[in-house]
């Protein structure tokens, strides 16, 4: 059986939503990537009770390794090393040394930035930092934090606890080492590969494909099958070990063979295929959006290396800027509106001609909450992709809030720019 693990991410900024977790799902990729399989990613707050619960919850679940996140900081509100110690029954002590080694990274720090620090408040929060359990190996702080590997004490059971900083860039920074100490090798010396693979649908709801499912249970048995609908998209993310291959296998064939007007993918995300289609044809692309603001061509140059196909964007909101900046004639906007397919073509048109690019995209729509009419209500978007072999456009009725109809109408602009480049469904 192979080994498992369990993730508490603490702080309550994740638990109240005001900081997204990063930690969790980052970890579990990491962990999976080692054949260690996440059972649960448990969030508390800042509560010492909490987090003593949440151990405890996972370490009755047998997993062979836990992982914090979080509460390492100076202040009274963090408290993970000192609880992680007394769960694994090994009381907190300062060591000196470590406490020389954080307080010259906190002074390298405030020279280097200008902070005025309170000499026993800095040393103080020094020495907090510094608390390790007893036989715990100290992880080098990223930042000024240290990490640890806690096992539990002599005489007594349970998972090794893992204790990382909360800042990503800390934690992830520290993650080799982490890897690298005996004892944590020791908690995942029972790990074996274990295999994820991604199909993408485009178009098919969730209640079909799990009728399909439900066909050929017997088959797929081997198979842990998970399913997500977001925008249109369906992905069917699956993880299996090695000796499910031909339960895999015949996964495959059944989607292919069902579904082969929707699948547009077996791994690379839609951004992949994307940016795969524009390095392949060698063409580029320009943007001309109105209710979407500039989201698509966020997009579209959020990956490195997007400046040889991207050459720019306009966010013509108004319609003086429709036609001072892309073209759209002003008849047009009086006969038809500006939500409307007419100028959703003549935005796509005029940001190629624009930009002297081979493909343009138009969005222009009614986002909401307010501004939409019988005629047109909130959530009615057109979108349309200008290329040298002529256009393709949809009329859409999105659902949802202003940011889900934003989000939505570039999700549809991204899946007919893959259409055009790649062939396939689209729609």
């Amino acid at each position: 059986m192979s080994a498992r693990a369990g993730i508490v991410v603490t702080g309550t900024e994740v638990l109240t939503g005001r900081v997204a977790d990063r930690n969790g799902p980052w970890l579990a990729e990491q962990l999976r990537l080692l054949g260690v399989d996440v059972g649960h990613v448990v969030v508390v707050g800042d509560r010492p009770e909490d987090l003593r619960g949440a151990l405890t919850f996972l370490a009755g679940t047998g997993v062979d390794l836990v992982i914090t996140t979080g509460g390492l900081g100076p202040t009274a509100d963090d408290l993970t090393a000192q609880l992680v110690g007394e769960v694994q029954g090994r009381p907190s002590a300062v060591d000196p040394e470590l406490e020389r080694r954080i307080a010259a990274i906190v002074e390298r720090l405030a020279a280097r930035r200008g902070w005025r620090t309170d000499p026993v408040a800095t040393a103080a929060g020094v020495r907090k930092q510094a608390l390790v359990p007893e036989g715990a190996t100290v992880l080098e702080p990223v930042g000024t934090a240290p990490g640890l590997v806690v096992p539990p004490a002599a005489g007594r059971g349970g998972p090794t606890v893992l204790v990382l900083p909360g800042p990503p860039a800390e934690l992830q920074g520290m993650w080799p080492a982490a890897l690298a100490e005996p004892s944590l090798r020791t908690a995942l010396a029972g790990a074996e590969e274990l295999r994820q693979e991604t199909v993408r649908l485009w178009g098919t709801l969730e209640a079909q494909l799990a009728a399909t499912l439900r066909e050929h249970e017997a088959e797929l048995g081997a198979l842990e099958i998970t399913t997500c609908l977001r925008d249109g998209e369906l992905e069917i993310v699956t993880r299996f070990p090695p000796s499910a291959q031909p339960a895999y296998d015949r996964l495959g064939a059944v989607l292919a063979a069902e579904y082969a007007d929707t699948l547009f993918s077996t791994g690379p995300s839609l951004d992949d295929l994307v940016a795969r289609g524009f390095a392949d044809r060698g063409w580029t692309v320009a943007t001309g959006e109105s209710c979407t603001g500039g989201l698509l061509a966020a997009r579209l140059t959020e990956r490195a290396g997007s400046s040889a196909w991207v050459l720019g964007g306009v966010t013509a909101y108004a319609n003086s800027a429709k036609q001072q900046l892309l073209g759209v004639p002003p008849a047009m906007l009086a006969e038809h509106g500006a939500v409307s397919p007419e100028v959703a073509g003549a935005l796509a048109d005029g940001a190629r001609a624009r930009f002297g690019a081979d493909v343009g995209v138009g969005i222009t729509g009614v986002a909401g909450p307010g501004g939409g009419t019988a005629d047109k209500p909130v959530g009615t978007v057109h979108v349309c992709v200008s290329t040298p072999a002529g256009r393709v456009a949809r009329a859409l009725r999105l659902p949802g809030s202003r940011a889900a109809v934003r989000e939505r109408s570039v999700t549809m602009a991204m899946h007919l720019l893959r259409g055009a480049l790649l062939g396939g469904p689209s729609a």
